[in-house]
């Protein structure tokens, strides 16, 4: 251990020589990891990126001090070493060379500079020491599991929507991730998001070496910085948890992330169990319609009004300064007429997971919340509570 220690403070200490990277697979490294560097930072060496070079491997490392990515791409390497420059200038810089192109990466100790080339550009960047540059540790991550990329990416693309964004919740502002029984009492794997206005809750069945494992709560930024790796791949990614922190792996780009220190609240007490009128539509013609009866509503509550009738149901939305607006749609609906208000924003952040050709809206009266499933994905719930119009 003390000699694999002392070999990575040596790489450390070695500045970068000279190196030769593909722009296309620089760039696509770059991209990933530099939107978790923060734009602003009142610690220098938070805003770079840094580099590693080794066997013919280049490793880029970006970190927030709450998360950290990696990424490692083939690159033709003449002496090992390491050193850290600005991430979003470099970003911008090889994101600017000619396609199809070689990056030339060479340190020059005595101006304390990386020099960046490629055909006819030069660029000079100020270099940072990589023994400087602080990673966020792994530590012992006591839960692993294995999801399809496609798996992963329902699993929190299908919560994120329902999110806070206040800052007096922090322990709303991310994905509750946690082990459950489902309605009909197996062991699931769920993710729930909510802000308090609407609710996500999607399943899929537990993943081997997932059981016992305590429910976390993913931060926002993470999640974020997830749907964009579970887009760009289609194999497998390798899970680990701990207590307080959450690692994503999948080929050469690993993500690693703090969980949010708090208690997500107990969200089985907000989601109906009496809701006995059932109202089915077509969700494009739905989405549709809410989208266009709301461009009248409000700024402010952007609130549409949803009168249901037996085989009909009619949108609307006024405003004091834009007029009103009216649309009516056919639905399947067997029971008594009813109003019901709600935030068409909401509504259309919802209805944009579904998957299958038709919504099912499970209501009570105008001030309950509403039960919404997606019949085509029977793993999907959803609540939006309603609202005065």
């Amino acid at each position: 251990m003390a000699k694999a220690a002392k070999q990575e403070k040596q790489l450390d200490n070695q500045l970068i020589q000279k190196l030769e990277v593909e722009r296309a697979d620089f760039l696509r490294a770059l991209s990933r990891i530099q939107g978790i560097v923060e734009k602003r930072n009142t610690i220098p060496i938070l805003s770079n990126v840094m580099l590693q070079a080794e066997k013919n491997t280049l490793k880029l490392t970006a970190t927030d001090m709450d998360m950290v990515a990696q990424e490692t791409i083939p690159a033709k390497v003449e002496i090992s070493g390491a050193t850290t420059v600005p991430a979003h200038t470099l970003y911008d810089i090889v994101r600017k060379l000619s396609e199809g192109s070689k990056i030339t990466l060479e340190a020059e100790p005595n101006s304390g500079r990386l020099r960046v080339e490629s055909t006819n550009a030069k660029f000079d960047l100020s270099y940072l020491p990589a023994e400087d540059f602080t990673v966020l540790a792994e530590g012992n991550l006591t839960h692993n599991f294995v999801l399809k990329a496609s798996e992963c990416e329902r699993l929190i693309d299908k919560a994120r929507f329902a999110m806070s964004t206040e800052e007096t919740r922090y322990y709303l502002n991310g994905v509750y991730l946690h082990v459950a029984k489902s309605e009909g009492g197996d062991s699931v794997l769920r993710a729930v998001a909510t802000d308090g206005h609407r609710l996500a809750r999607i399943e899929m069945a537990l993943p081997a070496g997932a059981a016992g494992m305590a429910g976390v709560i993913i931060p926002r930024k993470a999640v974020t910085e997830l749907k964009k790796l579970t887009e760009e791949n289609s194999g497998d990614i390798q899970i680990g948890v701990s207590e307080n922190k959450i690692k994503f792996a999948t080929g050469n780009v690993v993500l690693l992330s703090k969980l949010i220190d708090g208690t997500f609240p107990d969200y089985e007490k907000v989601i109906p169990s009496k809701n006995d009128k059932i109202m089915e539509v077509d969700t494009k013609t739905l989405s549709q319609a809410v989208d266009r009866v709301s461009t009248i509503s409000t700024e402010k509550t952007r609130g549409i009004k949803l009168s249901l009738n037996a085989g009909s149901m009619k949108l609307s939305a006024n405003s004091p300064e834009s007029g009103q607006a009216e649309e009516e749609v056919q639905i399947n609906y067997a029971s008594n007429k009813l109003d019901i208000g709600f935030n068409s924003r909401y509504m259309l952040d919802m209805l944009a997971q579904f998957e299958g050709e038709t919504v099912q809206f499970l209501l009570s009266d105008p001030t309950a919340p509403a039960l919404v499933r997606d019949p085509a994905d029977v793993g999907a719930l959803y609540v939006i509570m309603p609202m005065r119009v």
